[in-house]
């Protein structure tokens, strides 16, 4: 079999018209141009509609055919067959299969690779980085959400002496620095990659007690310790914060702060691991696990269970976590 093509020996533009055929492992090409070459050292162009096929010598030059029909049955003949991924994008069939193939191992990453990942790369990100993504989060935060605190000088010094007598349930307990704001959105706390623990006016005065009160702080200590925000940041900037790491400069995830902090949701998981460091910190200094039971039904009265600002962390559901708490007395 002999079909028409167009010969470019690769040194001019001019096309060479000549006709190919194969025997005995060889192409030959004649007419305007006249070569041979072992097939296998021939490599052929993929499959297209309505796109040319290309045959390229080792030279580089090459032939172009129009009649990829005649073109596939000279390949057949030849015993060539195209790779998997080839006959899959030919085939609906197979490109969908790709797809759905592609859509499952993405999820899959995110839902537990990602998450895994994140936790090393937030452990190789040194001290400086987390200071720089904490301050840059407190700064927005006091432009658009924070002023400053109203509660007494004295009753902040008072809570944070006593939060600070209270003995760790486990002996690495990470920096922290807790600071006072009032605020546009309630009663809340919440933790700070770089060690910081914000909690509002609202918050305190919400409490019945103090104990209440050491309850947020010891579930907020937890995030800290379990590195729970560090990794959520990670995990929404997984390119950046990667960079980061290599190449020490964090400042493509200081400038993502507004949309990070938009999506600062823990997960359940974290949740509860925050709620078990603050049950084993509260049990350890023989404060009655009822305080901190007590301290989530006056924000669940105060909220109504209303969804909370998306800036803030999700949680499980306070019944549930009041029923955990209550159970681990």
């Amino acid at each position: 079999m002999s079909i028409p093509a167009l010969y470019f020996d690769g040194k001019t533009s001019r096309a060479h018209q000549v006709t190919l055929s194969v025997e005995g492992g060889h192409a030959t090409i004649s007419g305007e141009a006249e070569r041979s070459c072992p097939i296998s050292e021939l490599r052929v162009s993929e499959r297209a509609r309505n796109t040319k096929r290309k045959v390229t010598f080792p030279d580089e030059a090459y032939l172009e055919i129009a009649d990829t029909a005649a073109f596939d049955a000279l390949l057949a003949d030849t015993g060539h067959q195209d790779s998997l991924i080839v006959r899959m994008q030919q085939s609906w069939r197979g490109a969908l299969t790709a797809v759905v193939a592609t859509l499952i191992v993405l999820t899959l990453s995110y839902l537990y690779v990602l998450p895994l990942a994140s936790e090393g790369i937030a452990k190789m990100l040194p001290e400086k980085v987390e200071r720089s993504i904490g301050k840059g989060m407190l700064d927005f935060l006091d432009k658009q959400i924070f002023a400053p605190s109203q509660l007494p000088q004295a009753r902040q010094e008072a809570l944070i002496g006593q939060f600070r007598h209270l003995q760790p349930p486990r002996g690495d307990v990470p920096g922290y620095r807790i600071l006072f704001r009032k605020s546009k959105i309630g009663p809340n706390a919440f933790a700070l990659p770089s060690g910081e623990i914000i909690i509002t006016d609202e918050l305190v005065k919400l409490m019945k007690n103090d104990e209440q009160v050491m309850g947020v702080l010891a579930h907020e200590l937890g995030h800290l310790h379990e590195r729970h925000l560090m990794r959520r940041v990670v995990q929404s900037s997984a390119v950046a914060a990667l960079a980061t790491v290599v190449f020490g400069d964090a400042s493509a995830i200081v400038a993502n702060i507004p949309t990070l902090l938009l999506d600062m949701k823990y997960s359940r998981d974290a949740e509860r691991e925050a709620d078990d460091y603050a049950i084993a910190m509260m049990k350890a200094n023989g404060i009655d696990l009822v305080h901190m039971a007590g301290g989530f039904e006056q924000l669940q009265a105060a909220t109504k269970e209303t969804t909370p600002p998306p800036y803030l962390s999700s949680h499980p559901s306070t019944d549930e976590r009041i029923d955990h708490i209550l159970k681990s007395r």
